[in-house]
């Protein structure tokens, strides 16, 4: 630009003295070229800042405002819940070692009338069932550099915390949604047969079918035991129909006038996690552990980790404050010393029972699976 401003000063000069233009006449032009040269040089002129400024426009302005006053960080996606904790048993342990449950799945067997001067027979007890789990950890590590917890001007990084306890709540939900429907756990309730699968999708009647198994379910004697239907954990494509089920005083798929037994005697879990392909969508009927005391599955936590943890690294870096001066403030110790990277950890412990045969049924008498395949 100075360049462009001496071309035309000498242009101008060239052009005047051609015209015979006064001395006078000549240094005054000479005079307001080299101001306007001075100016861009941001040299001041007579001890006063005369320096060419940037004009902002009215476009200008609107991009400033789009890029500063509404740069902003939109919030991401509410995420789903598996609210799976009514449908588990929970229980603790004091380590990491292996966790081993004697349950009993039967009482004493019947009295017998002996007689006069009878004697009684020895009676016999069945054996406790073995079972044995632990808790493992559960780990994710984020870094980032202090430059960029600095430069967060959106609040995108001070969100990571929350975002690792998000993810460790998700991580454990997908893992209890496996529990319950994974291959092996699947195949041990279809083997069980009737009383324990069916195939259809999820109705009025085939809810009744279900509660009449739990009603049939007995221990390792035969004997009767307190089963309940009190859970169905469906779909998230089968919401609607399991509030229609509830809601409705008669039989919703029947036009009849036939009642509505099931209403209001389950409570419908949906679990976000569970695949399916509609209208052929699985459910699963679960009885409460607390009721009965048939614990289906297990959740197990180690004591003193009731839910995720988020760590950061301790910082290795030392302040040296001598040199700046009394009064002076430091900026904060952050981050490695070699690299001033800041690093984060969320953590966890949970474990389940886990069987080559039973999947994670720590009891199948509390379960009633359907593919909800069309019978």
């Amino acid at each position: 630009m100075r360049r462009i401003i001496s071309v035309l000063r000498d242009y101008r000069l060239a052009e005047l003295e051609a015209q015979q233009a006064s001395p006078a006449r000549l240094e005054e032009v000479r005079n307001k070229f080299n101001f306007a040269d001075s100016a861009l040089s941001a040299v001041p002129i007579d001890g006063v800042d005369d320096t060419l400024a940037e004009v902002m426009t009215s476009g200008d302005f609107t991009n400033a405002i789009m890029t500063f006053v509404r740069r902003r960080m939109v919030p991401t996606y509410q995420e789903k819940r598996f609210n799976f904790e009514p449908l588990v048993w929970a229980n603790t342990v004091s380590n990491f070692l292996t966790n081993d449950d004697y349950q009993k799945r039967a009482g004493l067997e019947d009295l017998e009338n002996v007689g006069e001067k009878g004697q009684a027979r020895p009676a016999s007890v069945v054996d406790a069932t073995h079972r044995s789990y632990r808790v493992y950890r559960w780990q994710k590590q984020v870094d980032f550099s202090m430059e960029a917890i600095v430069n967060d001007d959106m609040g995108y990084l001070s969100q990571t915390v929350d975002d690792m306890g998000t993810a460790a709540r998700r991580t454990l939900e997908k893992h209890a949604s496996n529990w319950m429907f994974n291959a092996t756990t699947v195949a041990r309730l279809v083997t069980l047969g009737a009383l324990y699968s069916t195939t259809g999708r999820l109705t009025t009647a085939r809810i009744s079918t279900g509660r009449m198994a739990f009603n049939q379910r007995t221990d390792d004697r035969g004997e009767p035991i307190l089963a309940q239907l009190n859970y169905i954990v469906i779909h998230s494509g089968l919401v609607d129909t399991a509030a229609q089920i509830q809601a409705s005083t008669l039989v919703p798929e029947l036009a009849t006038n036939a009642v509505n037994v099931v209403k209001g005697t389950f409570s419908a879990v949906e679990d976000p996690y569970l695949a399916g392909t509609a209208p052929n969508l699985p459910w699963m009927a679960l009885s409460n552990p607390s009721v009965g005391q048939i614990k289906t599955f297990v959740y197990a936590r180690r004591q003193g980790v009731p839910g995720p943890m988020v760590w950061r690294k301790k910082s290795d870096m030392e302040r040296v404050t001598s040199i700046l001066g009394g009064g002076s403030q430091a900026a904060p110790i952050w981050g490695d010393f070699e690299t001033g990277d800041i690093i984060l950890q969320v953590y966890d412990e949970w474990g389940t029972y886990i069987n080559g045969t039973d999947g994670n049924l720590y009891d199948h008498r509390g379960a009633y699976y359907s593919s909800g395949t069309a019978a």
